[in-house]
């Protein structure tokens, strides 16, 4: 169980049941009592309200009223956040885009430093242009879930990827690339990344990647990659 995983169950447990103590807690999130102790420390500094009873009868409290104040969003989670808002305002789609933006601001000026960093990080890695009208989308798909998450660590860390792609025959092929870029065409999403087998960048739909996967032990270098004239970088847009 991950940490956040494992600090939700904290927090469900403690409101369910009122009183707990740490060893019924380790025992139920199957960690150690100094890790317990470690997360209640840590969910004490994201807001909620614990207290500690000592003594026998004693435990850990979770106050009622109790309630987050620091946002325990990924970078992942953040970026798709801002993204989302950010196409449907340029689309035009977007009512309340002010009120939308103020609310990511809030929730990005509640992130760990070392967040906002990666969140940084991550976005310079994003380009926006606009898709030719000839190109056809007829059998746009949905994007896997498990995308994001895997390219965030593959960006910032510069590991390798390796998925099933289906090209635009049906043709399935197992490819293995280092990820330069994102590349939005709206409505395709593109996954720009140089090919180690054929020494040259290809341009991967996003819709059509499965089982994305990070290889062990092997990183690289980042390239220039040479967009077309109408392609920005999204941090010029943002502003």
């Amino acid at each position: 169980m991950n940490v956040r995983l494992r600090q939700d169950a904290i927090v469900r447990s403690l409101r369910r049941n009122g009183t707990s103590t740490v060893a019924d807690l380790a025992e139920e999130v199957g960690a150690s009592r100094r890790t317990v102790l470690r997360d209640i420390s840590a969910l004490r500094d994201e807001g909620f309200v614990i207290h500690s009873e000592p003594g026998r009868g004693g435990g850990l409290q979770l106050d009622p009223q109790s309630v987050q104040t620091t946002a325990r969003l990924s970078v992942a989670e953040v970026f798709a956040l801002l993204i989302s808002v950010e196409s449907m305002r340029a689309a035009g789609y977007l009512p309340f885009s002010e009120l939308a933006g103020v609310g990511l601001a809030k929730i990005e000026k509640a992130l760990p430093s070392e967040k906002v960093r990666d969140l940084r990080r991550f976005l310079d890695c994003l380009y926006v242009g606009q898709l030719a009208p000839q190109v056809d989308i007829s059998d746009m798909g949905a994007m896997d879930p498990a995308l994001l998450p895997v390219f965030e660590t593959a960006f910032l860390q510069r590991r390798h990827l390796r998925f099933q792609y289906r090209d635009a025959k049906g043709s399935v092929t197992n490819r293995e690339v280092e990820p330069q870029a994102m590349l939005i065409l709206p409505p395709l999403w593109y996954l720009v990344a140089w090919d180690p087998g054929r020494a040259d960048f290809r341009h991967f739909r996003m819709d059509r990647i499965r089982m994305p996967e990070l290889v062990e032990g092997i990183t690289f270098r980042r390239r220039v990659v040479p967009f077309a004239e109408n392609v920005s970088p999204y941090r010029n847009l943002a502003r």
